[in-house]
């Protein structure tokens, strides 16, 4: 099973002034066979707060991925982006090339989005939309791949050249 967190990324909704659509959209796009979704949180657009919540979610958590949603866009408070950059240690740059990409053939404002992945430690951060439509369809072109990647990431698979 892949330990996963899903850390919803919103002012209004860590006020309580928007029901998060977004973060059970994520939960309902994962296979319970292949995802245990171990925390789920809400949290406002602070980067400092992002930075720490990352951590523990990686650090003391252990989640093998975290998938974030919110705060990828051009607002002055999307900082998800440069608080996911801060706090890992390697980038994976193809994970949010491929979303980028693929989104491209539904919408041309995906080229608007800042979103990143990276690796700390064993734990794989991916930045998804704030929307449910988006999220689920970024991480609906990405899914087929992470589970090969996490396991590799943890150790439990170590042929790549198949």
């Amino acid at each position: 099973m892949i330990r996963t967190g899903i850390l919803t990324i919103s002012d209004k909704g860590s006020r309580g002034e928007r029901v998060d659509g977004t973060g059970p959209a994520i939960k309902d796009s994962l296979d319970e066979n292949i995802y245990k979704l171990d925390y789920y949180k809400i949290i406002p657009d602070e980067m400092d707060l992002i930075c720490e919540e990352l951590i523990y979610m990686c650090d003391e958590l252990k989640l093998d991925l975290i998938l974030t949603n919110g705060g990828t866009g051009f607002s002055k408070r999307d900082v998800t982006p440069e608080a996911t950059m801060k706090v890992i240690k390697k980038q994976t740059p193809g994970i949010s090339e491929a979303m980028r990409q693929m989104s491209l053939a539904i919408t041309p404002k995906a080229m608007l989005s800042r979103a990143t992945a990276g690796i700390r430690d064993n734990t794989l951060i991916v930045n998804l939309p704030g929307s449910p439509k988006g999220a689920v369809e970024n991480l609906s072109f990405i899914l087929p791949a992470l589970p090969h990647g996490i396991e590799i990431l943890k150790g439990t698979e170590g042929e790549c050249a198949r």
